[in-house]
């Protein structure tokens, strides 16, 4: 099979479609036939270096892919080759074949078709687990999200707006200011002009920043509220003034879906399709995609992705 393979840490240059050995599925793993991954921040961090696969997965980039299963591990029930699905994967999306474990394995959703369902994985597992699982998200509550245009950013304005909560986001244009009305953020703070903690208090923020908004998140924080960082684009390291965060009683909540034990993945996994699943197929809820290429630019889409330009997610067809 053919598989995108980083050569060496770098610039987007460094990504080489070439030929690879083919996986195999080992006990309770489906192998999948990939039709479509997604290219995720993540991804450009491997790339450059920063954030290696965890122990066991797949040294390919691409957390999420869908197609149809080629074959079936030993021990796995409930799918038969052929099955159109999506995939929450450890890594190895840029690939023509994957094999991953089942309970991370989701069917494509009624309404959507088997390319864009490669956009959901990986963004609806990080916002579920975040935002309602451990963020406890709940209906007449406020919400915040950073970066209301990227992938994460759009399903959470979605999923967030379905559940009953107010929403807003920032974003750094226009245009993304008005895709995020239409997906249903009551409130829209341009972060280029206006500083987003007067339109607090927030019950839940989920932030993708980390270091460099950690203190105006926790002044942005309603009183219990909880702050989910799930990204370090503005550093790793800030101060905390604990006197706020004592007198809000509040929570700031590290986390991260990669390198979580598959037990977990697997909790995740099964409450996305109990929870989230019937959105989607309702039409409540639906996967943004910027645009789609072909696997082997994947050097193009890493650049539009570090651009910053995009809305949704930009998906890699194979």
């Amino acid at each position: 099979m053919h598989a995108i393979v980083i050569r060496e840490p770098g610039d987007p240059d460094v990504l080489e479609w070439t030929r690879v050995p083919d996986p195999e599925p080992g006990p309770g793993e489906v192998l999948l036939d990939v039709v479509a991954s997604a290219v995720n921040r993540a991804d450009v961090m491997q790339r450059l270096g920063f954030y290696p696969p965890p122990p066991g997965a797949s040294e390919y980039p691409g957390l999420e892919a869908s197609g149809r299963i080629a074959a079936l591990g030993e021990g796995v029930t409930g799918w038969q080759v052929g099955d159109e699905a999506c995939a929450l994967l450890a890594g190895g999306g840029y690939a023509e074949r994957v094999a991953v474990p089942a309970g991370q394995v989701l069917p494509v959703p009624k309404g959507v078709d088997l390319v864009q369902a490669a956009a959901l994985p990986e963004v609806v597992c990080t916002v579920w687990s975040n935002v309602f699982m451990l963020g406890e998200l709940r209906a007449g509550e406020t919400f915040l999200v950073h970066g209301g245009s990227s992938g994460i950013g759009t399903m959470a304005i979605q999923l967030a707006r379905a559940n009953g909560a107010t929403v807003a986001c920032t974003v750094g244009t226009a245009a993304k200011a008005a895709r995020c009305r239409e997906l249903g953020a009551d409130t829209v703070i341009n972060y280029r002009e206006d500083d987003f903690v007067p339109s607090g208090p927030y019950d839940v923020i989920l932030d993708n920043m980390g270091a460099k908004y950690l203190a105006r998140n926790v002044s942005a924080l309603a009183t219990g509220g909880r702050l989910m960082v799930i990204g370090l684009q503005g550093g790793t390291k800030a101060e905390l003034d604990m006197g706020a965060l004592l007198t809000k009683r509040a929570k700031v909540h590290g986390t991260g879906l990669r390198s979580r034990p598959l037990d977990q993945k697997r909790t995740i996994v099964a409450a996305v399709r109990e929870h989230v699943w019937p959105l989607i197929e309702s039409g409540k809820v639906q996967p943004v995609v910027d645009r789609t290429l072909p696997m082997p630019a994947a050097a193009e889409a890493h650049r539009i992705l570090e651009g910053s330009g995009h809305i949704g997610k930009i998906l890699l067809t194979v």
